[in-house]
């Protein structure tokens, strides 16, 4: 198994049909539940703990997860009442690297992805087919992304990351 990449990389081909969708939105919806059962019962020894030589900690992992979500959230919401907003782009490496994501309690990323994303359901399942063809622009990519393929992304984030930590636990037996 690549740790890097534990459920593999995002791909999808084509359209994006409602069923689909249904289960992206799904995946969003659970998420907060599934980190917070892959962190249950860690000590805070175990929360320093890198998910791969390299890689960042389960406590830098939980923070960024919610940091993550908040911009995509924010991208959304940009791209449903702007036309083709540019969005602003984040170094998410440094994001880790900052104190609140290197020492802060994993409980404010948690209660704030549970409140996070039931407001991103509320909106995602208010959304048409045109709003899912709505776009916004990344400068750092040069490219616009459409809002359903941008929902796939973050359900397969949701994934790959709670994998992240699963996978550690399973691999150490903890």
């Amino acid at each position: 198994m690549d740790m890097r990449y534990p459920i593999g990389k995002f791909t999808f081909e084509g359209e994006v049909s409602q069923s689909q969708r249904a289960d992206w939105i799904r995946d969003i919806e659970e998420l907060p539940a599934k980190l917070r059962e892959a962190v249950q019962g860690l000590n805070e020894e175990q929360l320093e703990l890198p998910y791969r030589d390299g890689g960042w900690t389960i406590r830098q992992v939980v923070h960024h997860v919610a940091d993550s979500h908040m911009n995509s959230y924010t991208r959304f919401k940009l791209a449903l009442t702007e036309e083709n907003p540019a969005i602003k782009p984040y170094y998410e490496d440094r994001w880790a690297n900052l104190q609140d994501s290197l020492t802060g309690d994993i409980e404010l990323s948690l209660n704030l992805l549970e409140a996070l994303h039931k407001r991103w359901v509320i909106v995602l399942n208010s959304m048409s087919e045109s709003d899912y063809e709505r776009t916004f622009y990344h400068p750092e990519s040069k490219k616009s992304s459409r809002l359903d393929y941008t929902l796939g992304m973050y359900s397969w984030h949701s994934k790959h990351h709670t994998a992240h930590i699963t996978a550690l636990r399973d691999r150490l037996g903890i």
